[in-house]
């Protein structure tokens, strides 16, 4: 019995931080002896850009096992199976595969660092999603929930986000919150342009980071002490994440990336590197923070916005992206 027909066969609800869900099914999986010295990793995100930088000094550790989620398989020592973000069947089939790799090992570190940013609002899904939320949000949503009954006590869970979710840093930053219009957005008669990419892209983010808190604050991860961490590397240019922008885009940030000593902006390598090291346990949240922003090529711990820090906005975010994957009902 695979982890969905498990949780439809207990009609355990997936809606809601708080639910009991993967801590019931866990019980279906054994734990790996304590003294295995053996670390397991799974990673979105690790085949370019920062997680590329990040995926190899993971790998680079004789005791952890990394295994990558790509959708294009690329010569590398790194073990790797199919995933396609923008098709949550090839997610719940990501989950499965996983789970038959790993057999009854548990997963200490998820990493959830892949992101899209497109020039609009005008892509679509195969599950009729925008594109920019389903990929950058529900598809990590998703793998999150799959994956929970497979975290072990201890676990670190890294969700890469941006400030660009805070409107004192980012003007286009969203300063409220509706996921049905994300995930569904208006139907307009002429294309979108690119501030309307940018907020999308934004406010996917912020998404992120209230699916982090969300994570936190949940049951789960207190009875199994997760260290959970959102993790903003900040502008970083050098990465993929802009192959999609305008040509007046990109160009902007190639002069950008010509100033990045004068500006102090991060490296692709310093970036990925923090990204690792968060991930390995080597960097660990202060008490009461989960926020983590790369800043000045300096990790800080700084408040998230105002929005990211109310519960209402995130347990409402919870259920509606439970809702819209498929794991339950609307609480």
């Amino acid at each position: 019995m695979n982890l969905e027909d498990c949780a439809k066969y207990l009609r355990i609800p997936a809606c809601g931080p708080q639910s009991l869900q993967p801590i019931i099914l866990g019980m279906y999986f054994k734990h790996t002896d304590e003294g295995d010295p053996l670390k397991t990793i799974v990673m979105t995100g690790g085949t370019s850009g920062l997680g590329e930088v990040a995926a190899r000094q993971i790998a680079r550790n004789p005791d952890t096992r990394l295994v990558l989620g790509a959708r294009r398989g690329r010569p590398s020592t790194i073990e790797t199976l199919p995933l396609d973000l923008t098709r949550l069947a090839s997610v719940r089939e990501f989950a499965q595969g996983v789970m038959q790799e790993l057999g009854d090992r548990l997963i200490n570190g998820l990493v959830l660092n892949a992101g899209i940013q497109f020039p609009n609002i005008d892509q679509r899904t195969e599950d009729g999603f925008e594109t920019t939320f389903a990929v950058n949000h529900l598809a990590h949503y998703l793998l999150l929930q799959l994956l929970l009954p497979r975290l072990d006590q201890g676990a670190t869970v890294v969700i890469t986000t941006s400030d660009t979710h805070d409107p004192k840093a980012n003007p286009m930053g969203p300063k409220e919150l509706d996921p049905e219009l994300l995930a569904y957005p208006q139907a307009r008669s002429r294309p979108t342009g690119f501030s309307t990419g940018f907020r999308a892209y934004a406010a996917s983010k912020l998404c992120d980071l209230l699916m982090a808190r969300g994570l936190a604050t949940s049951d789960e991860a207190k009875a199994k002490r997760f260290t959970v961490v959102a993790y903003n590397p900040s502008l970083t240019v050098g990465t993929s994440l802009f192959r999609a922008w305008p040509l007046w885009a990109r160009f902007a940030m190639g002069t950008v990336g010509l100033i990045r000593p004068i500006t102090r902006l991060a490296t692709v390598d310093q970036a990925g590197q923090n990204l690792a090291d968060l991930a390995l346990g080597r960097i660990t949240p202060p008490a009461g923070r989960l926020y983590a922003s790369l800043v000045n090529r300096r990790l800080t711990w700084p408040e998230p916005s105002e929005l990211a820090r109310q519960d209402d906005a995130m347990n409402g975010l919870w259920c509606d992206s439970a809702r819209m994957v498929g794991l339950s009902r609307p609480a």
